[in-house]
């Protein structure tokens, strides 16, 4: 049966489609005049993003402070220079453009601004939510990036450097972006190696979700057809990125895949996220390629802990057929038939050609938190050899 009682909840107001931009007029109006901007590199400049969104911004009246140069993992040195761009301003609003670095970012910033504490330590290091009386500036997401399903969850990643951690906290609705704005022709512009990331990146965000419980579960349907259209659309759009309707049908799926309600109801894994955020804590590599680079090894390794839902997996996802298999070797061929696809789209296959070496590997170890949801909890000594399955 799915599992105890659950109480599901998303505030965040979306807005899709090509004149979606349009609706941030009437969103501003709800918040005060001194907006914080946050962008990443500079490529919304290019491609004209921030001339619409700063339009916008002054149409509105706004007193705009900005806070450039988000990096793809955000630093928590970053974090307290937002902090202390938010709060000399004394921001009421933050509005974060780009892909998910950036609405991870705005949400840190926003439950640390009034944080006494250091919030890495409190909240990245202990894991505490954000105090009841605490109060949140407000977020709004302009999404340019397709992949986090951060415009509409409370996640918010951030990377330590100097202790080789990199740390994601799920919090509350109340940290949830107040609205997120996808216009897909915003995501048109992104480098072949950032799209197909962000592709691997919904993917595995399902595959957390689904790879846990022994259930018959109304999630695991409704994921089952998110891996379906987003296989169908990645296949379509890695040939012909300006295609609206497939990039459209992944921004959607990006969306619900980490939304949170495909977690109702269920125990989550979120492993392969620890193994890839670890490597990405030491190289500073793409997410979604670390997350990919280390899939397989950590599949075939709990495979057999899960075997029913790897072999469902294969039947409804991959359309394998069943006659004449054992369920092993179902289940192992619907892996072959992910590895293919992963093959298909261009990601990172291993560790190594994202910059990791063997004398890294007990480091990695040390980086990687473990999880309990899954099919097995890994030991130190498992975490060590997925890794060097993954190095191959």
């Amino acid at each position: 049966m799915m599992l105890g009682n659950f109480v599901f909840s998303n505030p965040t107001k979306l807005y899709f489609g090509e004149d979606s931009l349009n609706y941030l007029h009437e969103e501003l109006l709800k918040y005060g005049k001194n907006v914080q901007l946050v962008y990443g590199g500079g490529s919304i400049k290019k491609n004209g993003i921030y001339d619409k969104v700063i339009d916008i911004l002054k149409a509105n009246g706004k007193a705009i402070f900005e806070d450039g140069g988000v990096m793809p993992n955000p630093t928590v040195e970053k974090l307290y220079e937002g902090v202390r761009i938010a709060r000399e301003n004394q921001v009421d609003f933050i509005l974060a453009v780009g892909g998910g670095s950036c609405c991870d970012y705005a949400k840190a910033v926003s439950i640390s601004v009034n944080c006494e504490e250091d919030p890495w330590e409190k909240y990245y290091l202990n894991f505490e939510d954000v105090d009841m009386d605490t109060k949140i500036i407000p977020v709004g997401c302009v999404l340019t990036m397709v992949g986090t399903g951060s415009e509409m969850n409370g996640g918010a990643v951030i990377t330590n450097h100097e202790s080789k951690l990199k740390i994601g906290h799920v919090f509350g609705e109340r940290v949830f972006p107040k609205f997120a704005v996808l216009n897909p022709a915003f995501t048109y512009s992104l480098p072949k190696y950032q799209m197909t990331a962000g592709f691997y990146d919904i993917m595995n965000h399902i595959c957390e979700q689904y790879f846990s419980g022994g259930d018959d579960n109304t999630s695991d349907y409704l994921m089952e057809g998110l891996m379906r259209s987003l296989i169908h659309s990645s296949r379509i759009a890695v040939k012909d990125p300006e295609n609206y309707e497939a990039r459209s049908n992944i921004m959607w799926t990006a969306t619900w895949a980490l939304n949170t309600l495909v977690a109702m109801g269920k125990s989550t894994d979120w492993m392969v996220h620890m193994l890839g955020q670890a490597v990405g804590a030491h190289t500073d590599a793409t997410h979604g390629m670390t997350l990919s680079a280390v899939s397989l090894p950590y599949y075939r390794h709990i495979m057999p802990y899960g075997l029913a839902k790897f072999k469902r997996f294969a039947e409804y996802v991959w359309n394998i057929e069943p006659e004449g298999k054992s369920d092993k070797e179902i289940a192992e061929e619907g892996l072959r038939a992910m590895e293919a696809w992963m093959n298909e789209i261009g990601v990172a296959m291993n560790i190594r050609e994202l910059g990791v070496t063997e004398d890294m590997l007990e480091n990695l170890v040390k980086s990687t938190l473990v999880m309990e949801g899954g099919y097995k909890v890994l030991t130190q000594e498992e975490i060590l050899e997925i890794f060097k399955e993954s190095l191959k």
